[in-house]
């Protein structure tokens, strides 16, 4: 510390201003790009998912009514005729298109790659009004936003 001192005493007084005047440069971007900078980025971060999971939980919030009717189930009437008819049919009055379909026995399970969600929903109750019950299902998320897979639903008669 001291040869740093006796070098700086040794320049002429241009100089040492010079020196200060970089000093205080250099502090100030190591604390803009060291301290000032990651913070700021890392609030706006948290502020973004912030409100990404704002969104999420108003959207779950408003769709969670529905699918406690569809889970609940109410005055389940008692289901008579061709399954697979009564599904193609009302997936069709809701533009959802069924990639696969497979009867076994009293139960059908149908495969569709791409549906929008609410829509889903609402085949999903018109099926359980008309006596079909629903007695298992695999939905996942597809690439498009309010889009599901149903990976397989399996269907019975109530």
């Amino acid at each position: 510390m001291d040869k740093l001192k006796s070098m700086y005493l040794q320049l002429n007084e241009r100089e040492q201003r010079l020196v200060i005047i970089s000093a205080i440069l250099v502090l100030v971007a190591i604390f803009y790009w060291g301290i000032w900078s990651p913070l700021n980025t890392s609030l706006e971060r948290g502020q973004t998912a912030v409100k990404n999971q704002t969104e999420l939980l108003a959207w779950v919030q408003k769709n969670a009514n529905r699918a406690v009717q569809l889970r609940s189930g109410g005055d389940k009437a008692l289901f008579s005729g061709s399954l697979p008819q009564a599904v193609n049919q009302s997936a069709s009055r809701l533009k959802i298109v069924i990639s696969r379909m497979q009867p076994q026995a009293d139960e059908l399970q149908v495969w569709i790659d791409q549906a929008p969600f609410n829509d889903v929903l609402s085949w999903l109750q018109s099926l359980e009004k008309i006596g079909v019950s629903i007695l298992d299902i695999d939905i996942a998320e597809s690439d498009l936003p309010g889009q599901v897979k149903i990976r397989r639903l399996k269907l019975g008669k109530s």
